[in-house]
């Protein structure tokens, strides 16, 4: 695919939120919009999505990669390059990513039919995580697959894979912690959006091979950390190397 220029994000929208309070106002707005419903049909194609800033917190790398499924083929990948959108604040990581994994999906010719992220889903303060946001902008079933809790209580599932115990909040089941190999450390497991948690699971348990992290998802993580070390070489090479210098 090559490297990718870090560029302006032009696909921002002119309102998008520049504070803390502004985005927590359109999340509580976009909340409401959030449907946790059973798909259609079982997915043809599941992509996993990732993204990762540099370590001046200027510059965005986002990345899509789509597999078949459930034979977990690759079939197409794309990355996109900006300007980092919005600080880093805890629970709202979906205002620095959501517009540079939107850029990168755009890309594709093959879209996903279910998009797993690295991020939360309904396990979230207001119930708009990463996966959330990003599914609601994408118009796309989303599950957020997360390392770390975010919010919620749950106890720690058996040691075999595919062992889960429910995430609660305020008395609420928002997700699960799920074991995806055995005796490795769990993820929070939560829906994002167009899906219900139980597909959420049987997706993600799917997408599973060799490593304990869901294959589309290990993938999209290699490929935005490629996309960064890319434009990091690029930027620290000798203004006068080009074509002709030795190989």
């Amino acid at each position: 695919m090559g490297g990718a220029h870090p560029t302006s994000l032009t696909m921002i929208p002119a309102n998008w939120p520049q504070t803390y309070r502004e985005a927590v106002a359109l999340q509580e707005q976009l909340r409401h919009q959030v449907q946790l419903v059973p798909l259609p049909h079982p997915p043809r194609f599941v992509g996993g999505a990732d993204a990762i800033c540099d370590r001046a917190d200027a510059n965005i790398f986002g990345a899509i990669v789509v597999y078949s499924y459930p034979e977990l083929e690759l079939v197409e990948e794309a990355g996109a390059a900006g300007v980092c959108p919005f600080p880093y604040r805890t629970g709202l990581l979906s205002f620095r990513e959501v517009p540079i994994l939107a850029a990168a999906l755009k890309k594709l010719r093959q879209p996903p039919d279910v998009l797993l992220v690295d991020g939360q889903g309904l396990a979230h303060p207001r119930g708009l995580g990463l996966a959330t946001h990003l599914g609601l902008v994408l118009d796309l079933p989303t599950i957020g697959v997360a390392k770390s809790r975010l919010v919620g209580q749950g106890e720690e599932p058996g040691i075999d894979a595919g062992a889960a115990s429910p995430l609660v909040l305020a008395g609420k089941v928002v997700g699960m912690i799920l074991r995806t190999q055995k005796g490795r450390k769990p993820f929070y497991l939560s829906p994002g959006h167009k899906i219900t948690l139980g597909q959420a699971r049987e997706i993600v348990m799917g997408c599973v091979r060799r490593y304990r992290s869901p294959e589309p998802l290990r993938q999209a993580d290699n490929l935005s950390r490629r996309l960064r070390s890319e434009t990091v070489n690029l930027d620290a090479r000798p203004r006068d190397a080009g074509h002709d210098s030795p190989r």
